[in-house]
């Protein structure tokens, strides 16, 4: 085989392994897979119409990024993370989110302002029609942006990185009755933290929403119990 087929083929392989990655991850955004699901390696490779090696491979990326569990002739799950890793998670992600938005705060525009304003509108309607699911990913969407515009390329990896096995424990804190609109509050504390431009102000007001959040996913769990 020439140099150039074994390029193609490797990029191909490549490609489809992204493939797979990403329609997990989009499944556990979804609660399609939750934590402690078997992954069905030909179920995906069939949906996706492409060989079982590909999948083979992402299931050991998504091992790497900590979302899945490989067991040698037993297969793949979802895995489940642990009330200490949990608590980790959230406090590396405060440690993110003030990063990202302190330098939000020195170099937001108006534009930018305007744009978050009208994510928080979205996120609030979400709620107000009880839609949990439309209301999680918009609420990723919403900190994601934010994260986004502050202009580091390196924290932004990072962060997603973070957030995608945090994918895993978050959306039960945001099915605790009252919890959204709590949520709101924070979120727009924040907002108008980086309309005064105030870097201070946000790393506070950001420190303060994940910790609330944590809280609030530790209630929601204890009460499942």
């Amino acid at each position: 085989m020439s140099n150039t087929a074994d390029s193609i083929m490797v990029l191909r392989s490549s490609t489809l392994c992204d493939l797979v990655q990403e329609e997990i991850l989009r499944r556990i955004k979804t609660r399609q897979l939750v934590a402690g699901m078997k992954l069905n390696e030909m179920e995906l490779a069939e949906h996706l119409q492409i060989s079982r090696s590909p999948v083979r491979e992402a299931f050991r990326a998504l091992e790497e990024a900590g979302l899945v569990s490989l067991e040698k002739n037993r297969g793949a799950w979802i895995r489940d993370i642990s009330e200490q890793e949990a608590a980790e998670l959230y406090e590396v992600r405060a440690g993110l989110d003030v990063i990202a938005g302190r330098r939000l705060a020195l170099i937001i525009t108006e534009d930018q302002l305007r744009e978050l304003h009208g994510m928080l509108d979205q996120l609030e309607s979400s709620s107000l029609h009880d839609d949990v699911n439309n209301y999680f990913l918009l609420n990723i969407a919403f900190h994601d942006r934010v994260v986004a515009m502050a202009g580091n390329a390196t924290l932004l990896t990072l962060y997603r990185q973070v957030i995608n096995r945090m994918h895993l424990i978050r959306m039960q804190g945001l099915a605790l009755s009252g919890s959204s609109q709590a949520s709101h509050a924070e979120h727009r504390m924040i907002l108008a933290s980086l309309a005064a431009r105030d870097p201070d102000a946000v790393a506070r007001t950001m420190r303060q929403h994940i910790q609330q959040g944590y809280q609030r996913a530790c209630s929601a769990q204890h009460s499942a119990l």
